[in-house]
């Protein structure tokens, strides 16, 4: 038995998602699945105008409908205390005042919840929400980003930016001067935003679906004034979110609201409609680059001048100039953001958030300059290559970017490009090959987990982060097996509720990194712990040992002398009569980074096909090489990575929200009409990961992976566009319209 080999390591293997299981069988629990005892159902009626008041709200009809219970609107809503001081009424991670929910009869965005319908029955609460018939005063409004451009616009701190001269491309003897746009995108995630609200005195009980249960209690304690203790949130699984479930939005304050003022649990859904101007989407950008160079490709200068639209009672930014910053080993940048205000919702945190719009413009402007220099665009960014990030002067904590680029070459048979656009055709196709850079943030934030080893030899886990589809708790079940050395099928890892200990977001590819590093802490101390009490065994079952001459393997505790004997974990447990044996640990940033940057990298290689007469655009062919430290699960990884894919296919061909400025809405507001990609539309896809472990961010050596694989790939398709048409898209979508005409 002694010579039995250790268990390979759990961190980097393709475990199952530890909750597949329950997700495919129906019994993993989403938000509107929540059946509470004598449940009401809400239905909301929204805004017909954009900006504007309530003149007059008629709900007679309404509330004699069967089944209503009552029709919530700003003449009879609970007041929510948070309103009424400006330091609670604004959400700590945007600027201005959040729209007041119910609050007054002031109008600020088209579809604004202005009634809320609650009856025993969904279909009751529909029927009466149909009946309620609003009167408006019209303000002019404004929603076209690119009017509003004329405007005293608000710069944004981390926008403004400067090293060395600015505008110091139009010096360099080959330069380029382009606009690009980005249009307004939508979440869309399989589960719509839904909410069961429960009032138990002053306790408040919400099921939601949330990227931060900790952030969501704090929110709502915020706007009620509670305490902690007298607010609960319940998520345990999300289905998709992307950025959209990152705060409490209107829906879910008017669910809360109809909970109070009915004295009953209250559900309320989303519809699709509603998911497009009520819960955040990525906001259009107007940006305009210029990039110059010496003959042989050193850039000289770059100038970024980005313009985001925001709501007027928010203002909302991303980091849309920061790829700009650090990228590329250029001696003279300056970078310009300005926030427009609209009349619209807020917009939210989506995807490589700004990154994702911000680097469809850099990377198309980098492809357009080895155009203008007779150059391999691949060659262009190797020339300038950065080996410490250019914006602070620090070293990377890694950076692999240059074996990015080695492999997906090789993978993709880069060196058999044709350089001249349209020299290149397959079965009556116009073929393109194009590639681009990402580059993505890499940090973390404090976190802690607690861990409960029981006399069973199970392990159980905790944090209050959650699991929007990456497969969290899979991961950090397998860094828990790791560090404890209990097997990965006795670990139950718990997340998604309030009452857990304390975790961020999960948001900007920190999650891995931060909650992870709390769970490798506190499973490495309840390991340590484990063993002094092994060490004192009653009868000495391990022989005369120091803890330092044990080790853990399978559950067991293992002693290297006296012929291996061994104890269960459980048996330790027993001897010292404990009945669990539990540790809490608090993971801080780490110091380190302060000494340096952190950043995750890919490269993106993308081919496409256009047909010459209907000029219809097709990826036929993507490798993408990832740079994102240690690989925690090749099997989970690699998905992301595919849905990154899946997603930049969208975002360059095909995702757009139109808005009919007349109304200030959304015209395209269903899946029917809002173009996603489906599987027709998906080609072969290859992934490989540098899989170098990053020493410096974390002790797992775990970089960012969420975002990394979204962000430069628009501009890979545009690129490919162009050499294979020889047309040049700077708006996206790239959509057949766009190519007409003559190519030359």
């Amino acid at each position: 038995m002694e010579n039995t080999p250790p268990a390979p390591p759990s961190t980097g293997a393709p475990l199952n998602r530890v909750d597949g299981r329950l997700k495919v069988t129906g019994r993993a629990r989403y938000a509107a699945e929540y059946a509470l005892p004598d449940c009401a159902h809400g239905v909301l009626v929204c805004s017909a105008i954009a900006r504007g008041r309530i003149r007059r709200l008629d709900v007679a009809a309404a509330e004699q409908a069967p089944g209503v219970l009552r029709i919530v609107s700003h003449l009879n809503a609970p007041k929510v205390p948070g309103y009424l001081k400006a330091e609670t009424a604004k959400n700590p991670r945007v600027e201005g005042q959040e729209v007041k929910v119910f609050f007054d009869d002031q109008l600020h965005f088209s579809n604004q919840p202005v009634a809320l319908a609650v009856a025993e029955t969904l279909e009751q609460a529909q029927y009466a929400a149909s009946l309620i018939r609003v009167e408006y005063e019209t303000s002019p409004h404004q929603t076209d980003l690119a009017k509003s451009l004329a405007q005293n616009l608000t710069p944004k701190k981390e926008g403004e930016y400067l090293r060395g001269q600015p505008d110091a491309y139009k010096t360099a003897p080959v330069h380029i001067e382009q606009e690009y746009r980005t249009p307004l995108q939508v979440h869309h995630p399989m589960e719509m935003h839904a909410v069961v609200a429960l009032w138990e005195g002053e306790k408040l009980t919400v099921y939601t679906k949330t990227q931060g249960p900790k952030l969501a209690q704090q929110d709502l304690m915020r706007m009620f004034q509670l305490p902690a203790e007298s607010v609960q949130v319940h998520s345990q699984f999300v289905g998709g979110a992307f950025g959209g479930s990152s705060r409490i939005w209107p829906p879910e304050v008017a669910a809360i609201l109809g909970a109070k003022l009915v004295g009953r649990p209250v559900k309320l859904m989303n519809q699709r409609d509603h998911e497009f101007n009520q819960v955040g989407y990525r906001p259009q950008s107007i940006q305009r680059l210029g990039l110059g160079a010496q003959a042989d490709g050193t850039l000289v200068g770059l100038t970024h001048r980005a313009y985001g639209g925001t709501s007027r009672h928010e203002q909302f930014e991303e980091r849309i100039v920061h790829p700009t910053k650090s990228a590329y080993a250029v001696p003279n940048l300056n970078t310009h953001y300005r926030l427009v205000p609209l009349d619209l919702s807020t917009p939210a945190w989506t995807r490589g958030p700004g990154e994702t719009s911000g680097s469809f413009a850099l990377e198309s402007a980098m492809d357009e300059l080895a155009v203008a220099l007779n150059m391999d665009p691949l060659a262009l960014r190797l020339k300038n290559y950065a080996d410490r990030d250019p914006e602070t002067g620090k070293p990377w904590s890694s950076k692999h970017l240059r074996q990015c680029y080695e492999r997906g070459a090789a993978l993709f048979g880069w060196s058999k490009r044709l350089p001249a656009p349209r020299s290149m055709q397959a079965d009556g196709y116009l073929v393109g090959w194009g590639m681009s850079t990402g580059i993505y943030k890499a940090e973390r934030s404090a976190a802690t987990a607690r861990a409960r080893l029981l006399p069973d030899g199970t392990l159980l886990v905790q944090s209050a982060t959650a699991d929007t589809g990456p497969g969290t708790a899979t991961i950090m079940t397998q860094i828990a097996a790791d560090a404890s050395g209990v097997p990965a099928a006795s670990i139950h890892f718990e997340l998604g509720e309030s009452a857990l200990p304390d975790a961020p977001l999960q948001a900007g590819s920190h999650t891995a990194t931060s909650v992870g590093s709390a769970v490798h802490k506190v499973c490495a101390a309840l390991k340590k712990q484990l063993l002094d009490l092994a060490v004192s065994v009653p009868g000495k079952a391990l022989g005369k040992v120091k803890a330092e001459e044990l080790t853990v393997d399978s559950g067991f505790v293992i002693s290297a002398k006296k012929n291996g004997r061994r104890l269960s974990f459980g048996e330790v447990l027993k001897q010292h009569r404990l009945p669990a044996l539990e540790v809490t640990q608090k993971a801080e940033e780490s110091p380190e980074m302060k000494n340096y940057s952190g950043k995750s990298f890919c490269a993106n290689f993308v081919e496409v096909r256009v047909h010459p007469l209907t000029r219809e655009v097709r990826v036929s062919r993507v490798v993408s090489v990832v740079d994102a430290g240690r690989v925690l699960n090749a099997k989970t990884a690699r998905s992301q990575v595919l849905g990154s894919v899946v997603w930049g296919i969208g975002i360059a061909l095909l995702e757009e929200a139109r808005l009919d400025h007349r109304y200030g809405r959304v015209v395209n507001h269903d899946l029917a009409d809002y173009h996603l990609p489906v599987n027709a539309d998906i080609p072969a896809i290859e992934v490989e990961f540098i899989n170098e472990p990053d020493p410096v961010l974390d002790p797992i050596g775990a970089k960012g992976l969420g975002e990394i694989g979204l962000v430069g790939f628009s501009a890979a398709v545009a690129n490919a566009v162009y050499h294979a048409t020889g047309r040049r898209v700077r708006e996206l979508p790239i959509t057949p319209d766009k190519l007409l005409g003559p190519l030359v």
